[in-house]
Protein backbone atom coordinates (compact mmCIF):
# COMPACT_ATOMS: atom_id res chain seq x y z
CA UNK A 1 0.00 0.00 0.00
CA UNK A 2 1.38 3.40 -1.00
CA UNK A 3 1.40 6.04 1.72
CA UNK A 4 -0.23 9.38 1.00
CA UNK A 5 2.98 11.24 1.88
CA UNK A 6 4.93 9.10 -0.60
CA UNK A 7 2.52 9.79 -3.44
CA UNK A 8 2.35 13.52 -2.59
CA UNK A 9 6.14 13.73 -2.66
CA UNK A 10 6.42 11.82 -5.92
CA UNK A 11 3.82 14.06 -7.56
CA UNK A 12 5.44 17.26 -6.28
CA UNK A 13 8.84 16.08 -7.54
CA UNK A 14 7.30 15.30 -10.94
CA UNK A 15 5.91 18.84 -11.20
CA UNK A 16 9.25 20.35 -10.19
CA UNK A 17 11.25 18.26 -12.65
CA UNK A 18 8.84 18.92 -15.53
CA UNK A 19 9.45 22.62 -14.89
CA UNK A 20 13.22 21.90 -14.88
CA UNK A 21 13.57 23.63 -11.51
CA UNK A 22 16.00 22.78 -8.75
CA UNK A 23 15.21 21.96 -5.15
CA UNK A 24 17.04 25.17 -4.19
CA UNK A 25 14.87 27.28 -6.49
CA UNK A 26 11.59 25.82 -5.25
CA UNK A 27 12.63 25.79 -1.59
CA UNK A 28 13.49 29.49 -1.79
CA UNK A 29 10.21 30.35 -3.48
CA UNK A 30 8.25 28.24 -0.99
CA UNK A 31 10.24 29.60 1.99
CA UNK A 32 11.14 26.13 3.29
CA UNK A 33 14.58 24.63 3.75
CA UNK A 34 16.03 22.66 0.88
CA UNK A 35 16.55 19.61 3.10
CA UNK A 36 12.97 19.61 4.34
CA UNK A 37 11.58 19.95 0.80
CA UNK A 38 13.77 17.04 -0.27
CA UNK A 39 12.40 14.91 2.58
CA UNK A 40 8.82 15.81 1.59
CA UNK A 41 9.52 14.85 -2.03
CA UNK A 42 10.99 11.51 -0.90
CA UNK A 43 7.97 10.81 1.30
CA UNK A 44 10.02 10.91 4.48
CA UNK A 45 8.15 13.85 6.06
CA UNK A 46 4.44 14.58 6.39
CA UNK A 47 3.76 18.00 4.91
CA UNK A 48 1.25 20.24 6.68
CA UNK A 49 -1.52 21.82 4.65
CA UNK A 50 0.24 25.19 4.97
CA UNK A 51 3.50 23.74 3.68
CA UNK A 52 1.75 22.00 0.78
CA UNK A 53 0.02 25.27 -0.12
CA UNK A 54 3.36 27.11 -0.07
CA UNK A 55 5.07 24.48 -2.25
CA UNK A 56 2.14 24.46 -4.68
CA UNK A 57 2.27 28.26 -4.87
CA UNK A 58 6.01 28.08 -5.65
CA UNK A 59 5.31 25.52 -8.40
CA UNK A 60 2.27 27.47 -9.68
CA UNK A 61 0.08 24.39 -9.13
CA UNK A 62 -3.33 24.59 -7.49
CA UNK A 63 -3.45 22.61 -4.25
CA UNK A 64 -6.82 21.12 -5.25
CA UNK A 65 -5.33 19.94 -8.57
CA UNK A 66 -2.36 18.36 -6.78
CA UNK A 67 -4.65 16.51 -4.37
CA UNK A 68 -6.92 15.35 -7.21
CA UNK A 69 -3.91 14.03 -9.14
CA UNK A 70 -2.57 12.22 -6.06
CA UNK A 71 -6.01 10.70 -5.45
CA UNK A 72 -6.25 9.45 -9.04
CA UNK A 73 -2.72 8.03 -8.91
CA UNK A 74 -3.45 6.20 -5.66
CA UNK A 75 -6.64 4.70 -7.12
CA UNK A 76 -4.92 3.70 -10.36
CA UNK A 77 -1.99 2.11 -8.56
CA UNK A 78 -4.07 0.06 -6.12
CA UNK A 79 -1.23 0.10 -3.62
CA UNK A 80 1.75 0.55 -5.95
CA UNK A 81 3.27 3.94 -6.78
CA UNK A 82 1.51 5.02 -9.97
CA UNK A 83 3.81 7.95 -10.77
CA UNK A 84 7.56 7.76 -10.87
CA UNK A 85 9.69 10.89 -10.70
CA UNK A 86 10.58 12.26 -14.12
CA UNK A 87 14.25 12.71 -14.89
CA UNK A 88 15.29 15.34 -17.43
CA UNK A 89 16.45 13.69 -20.66
CA UNK A 90 19.68 15.66 -20.77
CA UNK A 91 21.57 17.32 -17.95
CA UNK A 92 20.67 20.98 -17.61
CA UNK A 93 23.65 23.30 -17.64
CA UNK A 94 23.99 24.86 -14.18
CA UNK A 95 26.07 27.94 -13.42
CA UNK A 96 29.08 27.42 -11.17
CA UNK A 97 28.30 28.22 -7.54
CA UNK A 98 30.22 28.25 -4.30
CA UNK A 99 30.05 25.23 -2.00
CA UNK A 100 26.58 24.86 -0.47
CA UNK A 101 26.05 26.25 2.99
CA UNK A 102 24.47 23.90 5.53
CA UNK A 103 20.94 24.96 6.40
CA UNK A 104 18.99 24.17 9.55
CA UNK A 105 16.39 21.49 8.89
CA UNK A 106 13.34 23.71 9.39
CA UNK A 107 14.71 27.12 8.47
CA UNK A 108 12.66 29.38 6.23
CA UNK A 109 14.78 30.71 3.39
CA UNK A 110 14.60 33.31 0.68
CA UNK A 111 12.66 36.49 0.22
CA UNK A 112 8.90 36.60 0.64
CA UNK A 113 7.30 34.69 -2.22
CA UNK A 114 4.51 36.05 -4.40
CA UNK A 115 1.22 34.75 -3.09
CA UNK A 116 -2.13 34.44 -4.82
CA UNK A 117 -3.81 33.67 -1.51
CA UNK A 118 -2.41 34.56 1.89
CA UNK A 119 -0.95 31.50 3.63
CA UNK A 120 0.45 31.71 7.14
CA UNK A 121 3.19 29.27 8.05
CA UNK A 122 3.20 28.20 11.69
CA UNK A 123 6.52 28.41 13.46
Amino acid sequence: MTLLRTQLGTTLRGHRLRQRRTLRDVSGAARVSLGYLSEVERGQKEASSELLASICDALDVELADLLAQVSQDLRAGAGAPAVTPLVPAAPVEQPAVAAPVAEPALALVGAPARRRDPVALAA
